[in-house]
């Protein structure tokens, strides 16, 4: 019996440097799953941010799709890309549960074919 896919999430704390847009965080994440914020078909690991910058410190999210063999792999790529920018400092960042307001997105995520190839 082949593994099945399964959403998880990897949720951090983050500080943000007064300029930057946070947007940016998002797009760190995405290029070093991807490759690049912008690519041609579907993700290796179908993958959403969000960023929650009102308070402080900001709180990131990283909701994706993938293999459980693959998850702790994909935790510690993310946990890099945060690291890796001088524009915020990460205070916490990590794996959390699934919450209950998140199972319509891991469900619309989930239905993304994976690449060919």
């Amino acid at each position: 019996m082949s593994e099945q896919r399964c959403p998880f999430v990897h949720e951090a704390t983050l500080l943000l440097a007064t300029a930057v847009d946070p947007a940016a965080v998002g797009a760190a994440v995405t290029v070093e799953l991807c490759g690049h914020w912008e690519h041609d078909g579907g993700c290796r690991w179908p993958h959403n941010n969000e960023i929650k910058a009102e308070g402080r410190p900001a709180v990131f999210c990283t909701l994706f799709i993938a293999l459980p063999s693959e998850a702790d792999g994909i935790h510690e790529r993310i946990a890099a890309a945060l690291r890796a920018s001088p524009e915020w400092v990460v205070t916490q960042s990590g794996p959390r549960e699934l919450r209950p307001d998140e199972l319509d997105l891991a469900a619309r995520l989930a239905k993304t074919p994976p690449p060919t190839g």
